[in-house]
């Protein structure tokens, strides 16, 4: 008992503390208050992540913080940022007193910055802190830099990860910057606080159960604000932004021949630069009208290289930098814009939308726009950031057929400022992820007269279940990361990858092991389960049901039977969308198509001598165990055909708010095979994840005892009123026969 005690005060999700702490007075006195409340947070913990908004001093704050871990560890401190950016912030460096220079691996010694395209030329063993300048470099969990960064800097004892905007419809970013802080790995993150919305593999959203958890536990290794008093610092005046002003021109694209009156408003990602390559001219013409009838700064954002080419004929003042450009072109024409050698910069977002500040220029052109909300954001924040004085203009120029572009990006802006609530909301009440183990639960028990129920921990619960007590347990294990059922600790659902689901299995399946009469038997239902690319870079089948077998065989069962319940896959396809079920996929490429997944009634044999064997007869229909040899062959046929799918009590009673989707109960047929064939009447039948109480319902139905434990309160309510309705309908039935007879 006390080793799974244990267990479940590991499953707390903690934040290891490898920092170390500063006074106030040992700081750089540039610093802000709330920078210094940040700073120090980070130092603490040793690992951290500053998701502070454009503008709130992100520089000044890495820039003491590999400082203090520089003077307090006696060895040199790595910053990576992008391009241009290093000299930025060298610069700050010398600004506010804190030495900082390009990396130089003959001369590594003190603050060294360097860019990411640098990173193959870098020691990271060098190095007792690293800093990711615009850490959402991390967000492509298959990219090669976010894995070489990860890697690379695995035994780094001190990290720190900063940008503004982790992606809100990407859970996978902050799974990358978990993973790089030595937190929690990307896919023990996703298990334990996120669910999968069928075949999609890029919809992975938090838990209904999670959210306040997750959120909570966030805020023990990352910090999000997007003004100081997000943090419960006072309202500075310095920190109330200007008018942001969008102005938008629409083109209107001429009807096409394509047998449509009007042309699409709703253009797809793939079809994305067919359409700006025919809309090119025509928007273009705009962007050069609005920067050729003024004469201040305008930085002007592209998609394509024949869009910039066309510019800078329409704009002959316009500099362009490209990304074919060597490093020392694109640095030089990046810094020369802030420096205001020249009016008109023409580039593209994903070279510079991070860290460059211009706030020199308060006017912005978006040529084209894709469907990136990080794009656009990081860009606007070049210009609109803490400290500009000026009113701001956003010119967007779009086409009559791009409208769901817009419509995209103002959804992704809603889930990142929902984000940033939630976030902040965290770290101001100090919420923390300590939700303590419910090992003193005050267990409900409900009773009939043929069944008993109790609501509590499976695991605590049966050490209370005498030794050979029980004659036949059949049930249905939590899906381990598939399905989410409570956000209870004892949850073996709530589990981090499968190894730790295994582990807690176990503990149960020892003590069915103990409980069951000798030669008496354990079903237990389970299917194979997917294994998503979104999560593990791959697609195929994880072999659940073999996990079992090597559980229950440990702790010493027989594996008796395997039984194989069909399952339509045409339904399946339908309900997942799963790639190896389309028919298209054949036609693409058929070494990924595969059949459906059934389900499985594993058996498993305690060894032993048999002193309550269960014995059947087949001559009169009105006495127990009656089971004629017709019936048997279908009993023992190795795939059960015939199983109805819909055959099952009703789940939506036990549903609440939160509850996230789950394998539906067990169908009712299969629970009366399975009871019917390995249990005589009056046996007594368990089921340790009773949930809404279908196999206690069928067991007492057919004149067994029934036991049974439910973690879940709105579960375990619903599996008395059906135990209930159970035990009323066969009263009613011995009633009937009474009076028949």
């Amino acid at each position: 008992m006390n080793d799974y005690l244990q267990f479940l005060e590991s499953k707390k999700s903690r934040i290891s503390e490898s920092g170390f702490s500063v006074e106030d007075a040992d700081m750089n006195g540039h610093l802000f208050e709330y920078q210094r409340f940040i700073v120090k947070n980070a130092l603490r913990v040793g690992k951290y992540a500053i998701f502070a908004d454009c503008g709130l001093g992100k520089t000044l704050m890495q820039l003491e913080w590999a400082r203090l871990v520089s003077e307090h560890t006696g060895r040199p401190v790595l910053i990576l940022c992008p391009l241009a950016v290093a000299g930025q912030t060298i610069k700050e460096g010398q600004k506010f007193g804190i030495p900082a220079k390009r990396y130089n691996c003959l001369d590594v010694s003190g603050i060294c910055v360097s860019n990411y395209d640098q990173l193959d030329n870098i020691n990271p063993d060098d190095f007792a802190g690293v800093v990711l300048d615009e850490s959402s470099i991390l967000k492509n969990f298959e990219g090669k830099t976010r894995t070489a960064i990860i890697e690379a800097f695995a035994q780094t004892p001190y990290k720190l990860a900063c940008t503004a905007t982790p992606s809100p419809n990407d859970p996978m970013e902050l799974g990358n910057h978990s993973e790089f802080l030595n937190v929690m790995s990307r896919n023990e993150m996703l298990a334990m606080y996120f669910v999968h919305d069928g075949g999609d593999t890029a919809k992975w959203r938090i838990k209904g159960h999670a959210e306040k958890p997750f959120w909570a536990w966030c805020s023990t290794w990352a910090m999000m604000l997007s003004k100081p008093a997000d943090i419960g610092f006072p309202q500075d005046e310095r920190y109330t932004l200007p008018p942001l002003n969008f102005i938008e021109t629409e083109i209107k694209v001429p009807g096409r021949q394509n047998g449509k009156l009007f042309n699409d408003t709703h253009v797809s990602a793939t079809d994305f630069n067919a359409e700006l390559r025919i809309t090119k001219v025509e928007r273009m013409d705009a962007v050069a009208a609005i920067v050729n009838a003024s004469t201040e700064p305008f930085l002007v954002w592209v998609k394509q290289n024949e869009e910039a080419e066309l510019l800078r004929k329409l704009i002959p003042e316009a500099v362009e930098v490209r990304g074919d450009d060597k490093p020392e072109v694109k640095e030089a024409r990046l810094l020369g814009f802030a420096a205001g050698e020249f009016r008109v910069l023409i580039t593209k977002t994903k070279i510079a939308q991070f860290g460059l500040n211009y706030q020199h220029c308060n006017n912005q052109v978006f040529a084209s726009l894709d469907f990136s909300f990080e794009g656009l954001y990081q860009a606007i924040r070049r210009s609109y950031r803490f400290g500009q004085t000026r009113e701001v203009n956003i010119f967007i120029v779009t086409t009559d057929t791009m409208q769901n572009v817009i419509q995209s990006i103002k959804n992704k802006e809603n889930q990142f400022t929902k984000m940033q609530a939630a976030m902040t909301d965290a770290v101001c009440k100090n919420l923390k992820s300590e939700k303590t183990a419910k090992m003193e639960r005050k267990y409900e028990v409900q009773k009939g007269h043929a069944w008993e129920a109790r609501l509590g921990d499976c695991v605590q619960l049966i050490q209370e279940v005498p030794d050979e007590s029980i004659g036949f347990s059949i049930f249905s294990p939590p899906f381990a990361e598939l399905y989410t059922y409570s956000d209870e600790l004892e949850d073996m659902g709530n589990s981090k990858d499968y190894n730790e689901f295994v582990y807690a299995f176990s503990f149960l399946v020892e003590h069915l092991y103990r409980v069951l009469w000798s030669g008496r038997n354990v079903a237990v239902h389970c299917m194979d389960l997917p294994i998503q690319k979104g999560k593990e870079g791959f697609i195929g089948l994880r072999d659940f049901s073999g996990m079992i077998r090597d559980v229950f065989e440990k702790a010493g069962f027989i594996y008796h039977s395997r039984v194989t319940i069909w399952k339509d896959p045409v339904v399946e396809m339908q309900r997942t969308k799963a790639l190896g079920l389309l028919h298209k996929q054949i036609k693409k490429d058929a070494a990924m198509s595969r059949a459906g997944i059934p389900d499985y009634l594993m058996i498993f044999r305690k060894p032993g001598e048999h002193s309550h064997p269960v014995q059947h007869q087949d001559t009169d229909p009105a006495k127990p165990n009656y089971l004629p040899v017709d019936l048997w062959q279908k009993y023992a046929s190795p795939v059960w055909m015939d199983i109805d799918y819909g055959d099952t009590l009703n789940a939506r009673a036990g549903r609440s708010e939160k509850d996230e989707k789950h394998i539906c109960p067990l169908q009712l047929p299969t629970i009366e095979r399975a009871i019917h064939l390995w249990t005589n009447e009056e046996d007594a039948v368990l089921s340790p994840f009773a949930g809404i109480g279908s196999e206690l319902f069928q067991a007492v139905k057919m004149k067994r005892r029934a036991f049974g434990f439910e973690l879940k309160k709105a579960y375990f309510d619903c599996l008395v009123q059906n135990c209930k309705s159970a035990e009323e309908g066969k009263k009613q039935m011995s009633l009937l026969d009474l009076l028949q007879a």
